[in-house]
């Protein structure tokens, strides 16, 4: 064990000397030129068939990405492909921020270390579910400027931005002519989408973005993606869930797509999407399939979207995606290794794919069709099947039935092809994939709380167990927020002011303060007709919050919605506030500058004796943010607040700061924030932001059977129905001291602190199914001695495969059986058929490691359990940190 433990640091650090030796000589490849043909891109003189990987730098920490890109290159990827976040790299304009989780340049230095390529998608407008879509607020504010469209200013701004980062890429010698990692740029996002709402305007915006961008000497192949009318030499490329039957407007373009979507993005209190790995394999496999060279996994590591960077309105804290890597860094499976096989099968087929220029279509049944790579294939030639064996020929398969498996000829021998999948043959001849049959492990990853975390601050700083739940601590200390206006910077004017006009997205928060007079006339009015006076204002977004001195009244939830809120005056004067919120600024559609926030159209109170109020011309007094925010409380030094005991018997109150310290959990594992027991607010930790938090609960119904089978959407296989959206929050461990983290949460609707708890996310426990007819491991394929490039199998056995995370040891083998078990993961039962030496096997192989493989034959089980019948493995497996499992053999 020491000898393993010892092995795997010294490949550590070997690993980040190379990396730091790259990063030092900012010279990752020998310089090479990228351009491309109608059939790929071509990339130091030789086309290339391309898997890229999406990641968003932003929505990780630094400290994350050198294990996310290792990930994504174990993962089969050849690209990583990210956004740029101009309101990230200039909060103000002038002023740029290339710092912590938006150092590009560090990132991109990163990945070319690692080998891989980059895919940099410039925008600047990213959509991405990000606010305001990527745009810092502050551009809307340029005089007469109007987003993506012949504009000046605007067109004035974009440039200045997209050449300030392609001038760095150059000077940090970044690009492949350079020997950087940099192979593509993208200008413009999805514009296509939107453009006819522009008119002309539209047109020669397209027309002037493609010529800007090829005017700044990248010296890469630029694309844009959803944009029919790409000009030129610019490559038009597909974003959707599918994009095989997808055609560029030029036959001297390749196929590329740069979004597969393989998830789907979450607003609060809707319900978790869910894309199966069998249809997302479907949809790669038929991309190649039909002559497709470039496919980017959106997203292919998800994230977080920290701070107030989340979209909108309404998207949530995580950005998980369901991606093959999920928000914390752990892999998704089966979804990751599922896609890591499908990966390995199409480079086996690259050598074909990119010899030939075109497929040989072959129909193999009604909804059945093959489509055949090799050089100089001539469809016409009837002894086609004459060269099945020749060298560079690779053919995939495809069943589009959603509903019956399909028994297929090709070139004389017989496949069984299961309903919605596609068989890929490397050598026209042997399966070494099919999408629809999962070989890779299930993972279950749960939270949890392995040691009792401490504080040193006093013996009343305790972390509580309950109930095998450990919360924060037995202590904390809580603040009011003052409702209303608290600051000298309030201003009074005459009429509604849109709400980013005042608060230029500094804050989620703007009140509105306005004196409202009653008379004894009306108080007896309301009495004597038994109604209630009421604010109604014609439209509002996201939240409102309607107070009668100081009292809450109301809330009103919506994207540009009406507001009809009743509220209780007293004789004489009243004090009648108005809390507008933006949940993310609206990130996707024309006109984002004319969208802002607040209130539209009139705000009136009915229900008075002489008629209704307009109160959309008087006097109101503002105030942008919260008093906590202005003083910053959530920072590690801050003694501008004055903070009391909250005593265990608190009852839940509204507009209330908490804080208290916590010690951050050992290991590496993990950490996130279970605020099940708040309301909504936001969170910090150690001064960082980590995000906004919502306990919206989802609807009970709409999540039913998830068959994989058939077109995908994204209201298809959802999931987590009837519970709250999102009640875990991620807290990257390079934000954590070992001890006395300071954790901050301003709530505003009520909840209880006490039950807030720190966990740990793993995978521990694993479960796999393969079965003796499935196709043997991807790395039993090989060229071997071959001169002519043919491919072969070494052993013909399939395999099933195991492991646990980094740090995990298998520590327990549940259930294995060998022969025809039933159910499915953590429903496992023998059949009646089984080997008794399926345990000892299993536990032989895999006990005490973190991983092992394990052959699916009679031979390895020491016979044949049941004669003529196909037999499967079935295993479960728990997994526990190496430190607790002893001394066990590796």
């Amino acid at each position: 064990m020491e000898a393993e433990r010892a092995w795997i640091w010294l490949r550590w650090l070997a690993l980040c000397l190379t990396i730091h030796l790259a990063l030092v000589s900012s010279e990752f490849f020998k310089p090479f030129n990228v351009s491309y043909d109608h059939r790929a891109l071509i990339i130091g003189g030789k086309r290339r068939m391309l898997i890229s990987a999406g990641i968003h730098y932003p929505r990780a920490t630094p400290e994350m990405w050198p294990d996310l890109i290792a990930k994504s290159k174990e993962g089969g990827a050849d690209v990583i492909q990210t956004y740029v976040f101009w309101s990230g790299h200039e909060p103000v304009r002038g002023q740029y921020y290339f710092e912590e989780e938006y150092d590009i340049v560090k990132f991109v230095k990163l990945v070319g270390a690692s080998g891989l390529y980059l895919h940099l998608r410039l925008g600047p407008y990213v959509c991405a579910e990000w606010n305001f879509g990527g745009f810092p607020v502050w551009l809307r504010d340029i005089p007469g400027i109007e987003f993506r469209t012949d504009n000046a200013p605007f067109k004035e701004e974009m440039q200045r931005f997209v050449k300030k980062i392609v001038d760095l890429m150059r000077e940090e010698m970044l690009l492949s002519w350079q020997g950087g990692p940099i192979i593509m740029m993208q200008i413009e996002n999805e514009y296509g989408n939107i453009e006819g709402k522009f008119g002309q305007g539209g047109k020669e915006y397209v027309k002037w973005a493609a010529k800007m961008a090829l005017g700044l000497g990248a010296g890469v192949p630029w694309v844009m993606c959803r944009q029919t009318d790409a000009p030129g030499e610019i490559i038009d490329a597909c974003n959707a869930y599918y994009c095989d039957g997808y055609k560029p407007n030029s036959p001297n373009k390749p196929v590329l797509w740069t979004e597969d979507w393989d998830g789907w993005y979450t607003e609060w209190g809707g319900r978790l999407p869910h894309r199966p790995a069998e249809d997302l394999a479907f949809a790669v496999a038929r991309f190649f399939q039909r002559g497709g060279s470039f496919q980017n996994y959106y997203m292919y590591f998800g994230g977080t979207n920290f701070g107030r960077t989340a979209g909108g309105p309404f998207y949530i804290t995580s950005y998980d995606y369901d991606a093959p890597i999920d928000e914390y860094g752990l892999l998704s499976e089966p979804k990751w290794g599922h896609l890591k096989d499908l990966h390995a099968a199409i480079k086996l087929c690259e050598p074909a794919l990119v010899a030939a220029d075109s497929p040989l279509y072959i129909k193999l049944g009604p909804r059945q069709e093959a489509h055949v790579y090799r050089e100089a294939v001539h469809e016409e030639d009837p002894n086609f099947s004459l060269y099945r064996n020749e060298s560079r020929c690779s053919a995939f398969l495809a069943n589009i039935d959603e509903h019956r498996y399909a028994t297929v000829t090709f070139l004389g021998q017989k496949y069984n092809l299961p309903p919605w999948s596609v068989s890929i043959l490397p050598d026209c001849k042997n399966t070494a994939f099919n999408t629809a049959k999962v070989g890779a492990q299930t993972s279950i990853k749960t939270v949890g709380f392995d040691l009792p975390l401490s504080s040193n601050l006093s013996l009343n700083h305790q972390f509580m167990i309950e109930n095998d739940v450990s919360y924060v601590t037995k202590s904390w200390l809580t603040i009011k927020e003052p409702i209303g206006v608290w600051g000298d910077d309030n201003f009074t004017v005459q009429g509604i002011l849109e709400h980013l006009n005042v608060t230029k997205d500094y804050s989620d928060y703007l009140w509105y303060k306005t004196r409202i007079h009653v008379t004894d006339d009306d108080i007896s009015f309301w009495e004597e007709n038994n109604i209630s006076p009421a604010v109604k204002i014609d439209s509002m977004r996201d939240v409102l919050r309607v107070f009668v001195n100081g009292q809450l009244t109301g809330s009103v939830i919506g994207h540009w919605v009406k507001v009809f809120q009743p509220v209780q005056f007293v004789q004489g004067y009243n004090d009648l506030l108005l809390l507008s919120q933006t949940v993310g600024l609206q990130n996707y559609g024309a006109f984002l500058e004319k969208d802002g926030g607040g209130f539209r159209g009139q705000i009136q109170l009915t229900g008075f004796k002489n008629g209704n109020i307009d109160l959309s011309k008087s006097s109101w007094t503002y105030q942008v943010g919260l008093e906590g925010e202005f003083l910053k409380i959530y920072a590690e030094e801050n003694d501008k607040a004055v903070w009391t005991d909250l005593p265990l018997d608190a009852a839940p109150s509204i507009f209330t700061w908490y804080k208290t310290y916590f010690d951050a959990p050992s290991g590496t594992d993990p950490v996130a924030l279970d605020l099940a027991s708040m309301g909504k607010g936001q969170a910090w930790v150690n001064g960082h932001h980590i995000g906004r938090y919502w306990t919206l609960v989802a609807p009970k119904d709409g999540c039913g059977v998830c068959d994989y089978r058939g077109a995908y959407n994204s209201d298809k296989c959802l999931m987590n129905c009837g519970n709250p959206t999102q009640t875990w929050y991620h807290v990257p461990r390079s934000w954590l001291n070992a001890s006395n983290n300071l954790l901050v949460i301003f709530e505003e609707t009520g909840g209880n602190p006490f039950e807030i708890s720190v966990k740990l996310r793993a995978a521990r426990s694993i479960c796999a199914q393969v079965s003796e007819s499935h196709y043997p491991p991807l790395h039993t394929w090989s060229t071997g001695d071959s001169s002519d490039g043919k491919l072969s199998v070494n052993d013909p056995t399939p395999e099933m495969y195991l492991y646990c995370q980094h740090g995990y040891m298998i520590s327990s083998i549940d259930f294995a059986s060998y022969g025809t078990p039933q159910g499915s993961c953590q429903k496992l039962s023998r059949g009646k058929c089984h080997s008794s030496n399926s345990a000892s096997v299993v536990s032989k192989a895999c006990l005490g490691r973190n991983s092992c493989s394990v052959g699916i034959s009679n031979i390895v089980f020491g016979g044949d359990p049941c004669r003529g019948t196909v037999k499967t493995l079935a295993v479960e497996a728990k997994c526990k940190p190496s430190s607790n499992i002893g001394s066990a053999s590796a």
